[in-house]
């Protein structure tokens, strides 16, 4: 699928939040809408670029996601991290790690430990 712009990912965290959903739907659940018709258009953008499909009801046209969102984040992961790290998952966790303003939690530092746990016992195998 193709890299969405910054209007278009809006528009996709707020299908996402609604499950699906008309244009004025979206619009509502969006937290700084364009207008009606740019809204619209989008969703059509979005339908041709694979991200959405429709259906009808009650008339209206009502927008749903292709892929859940757990596996769409996981396609735009797999994008930015061979766009700006060479497709190296290390160098793009230690970049997110690095970042000196964040500290992380007991609990995300023990995920991250088990992640890395089950990745060395899936090599073994």
């Amino acid at each position: 699928m193709t890299p969405l712009s910054k209007r278009e990912t809006q528009i996709m965290e707020a299908i996402y939040k609604l499950g699906s959903g008309s244009v004025a739907d979206v619009i509502d659940a969006m937290s700084n809408p364009a207008g009606y018709s740019a809204v619209r258009a989008q969703l059509r953008i979005l339908e041709e670029k694979g991200h959405l499909k429709h259906g009808e009801k009650d008339g209206k046209y009502v927008y749903f996601p292709v892929q859940p969102k757990q596996e769409a984040a996981r396609g735009m992961m797999r994008r930015v991290v061979d766009s700006f790290f060479g497709g190296s998952r290390s160098a793009a966790v230690l970049s997110l790690l690095g970042d000196s303003r964040e500290q992380l939690t007991e609990s995300e530092i023990a995920e991250l430990e088990q992640l890395i746990e089950q990745a060395k016992q899936e090599q073994k195998r």
